[in-house]
């Protein structure tokens, strides 16, 4: 969307802000698993690029570049959601879009993938009010850790998932849903936290 400032015959671009409502994985321990699993992929020399430990999470919904006044829409949305804190397990290693083509290699999610399911469809009933179109993706609760740029040494890749594909990271309590900010940068993507639900 364009605008025009009074005091200019130049018009004003509006500012878009990346974003998506996520949970963050905040529990030291089981993040410091996840970075051994990364530890461990680069040691098998594969060809990866690995997500920051500070950014480790769960999206929920990515909402893409949108306007500040979408922003706000999206906050007030939010804010209504109603969920109790609930306990998430973290299992097994897997990647998309299969092992015959590794694209990203992910985490998943046991217990509480219900419940994040739950929120997900809250979600998107909100914000198709607001005018963001069905997810075309859908939902399917994960943890991206890597995504794998050739298929340099990918046998040990497949390795290391088949040998981790039962393993449990540990659980957690998910009590704070978050939107968040996303900046990109050539070193990675920064992202921030501009509004938070807290369970009821």
């Amino acid at each position: 969307m364009v605008k025009f400032n009074p005091y200019s015959d130049k018009p004003m671009v509006e500012k878009k802000i990346r974003s998506f409502i996520a949970f963050d994985i905040e529990d030291s321990s089981i993040k410091d698993q996840f970075i051994n699993v990364q530890n461990a992929l680069i040691k098998a020399g594969a060809d990866v690029k690995l997500v920051e430990p500070q950014n480790i999470h769960i999206t929920l919904r990515f909402l893409g570049e949108i306007s500040e006044a979408l922003i706000e829409k999206v906050k007030n949305e939010i804010s209504n959601i109603d969920f109790k804190s609930f306990d998430v397990e973290f299992k097994g290693l897997g990647a998309f879009p299969s092992f015959n083509r590794i694209n990203v290699i992910w985490v998943g999610i046991k217990k509480g993938e219900k419940e994040l399911k739950e929120l997900f469809n809250q979600l998107e009933s909100r914000l198709r009010k607001i005018g963001f179109s069905p997810d075309p993706k859908g939902f399917s609760p994960h943890i991206t850790i890597a995504r794998v740029k050739s298929r340099k040494n990918i046998e040990k890749i497949i390795k290391i998932l088949n040998e981790m594909k039962d393993y449990s990271f540990g659980t957690m309590s998910f009590n704070s849903l978050r939107l968040k900010k996303s900046t990109l940068t050539p070193k990675g993507p920064i992202y921030d936290t501009l509004f938070e639900v807290r369970a009821k």
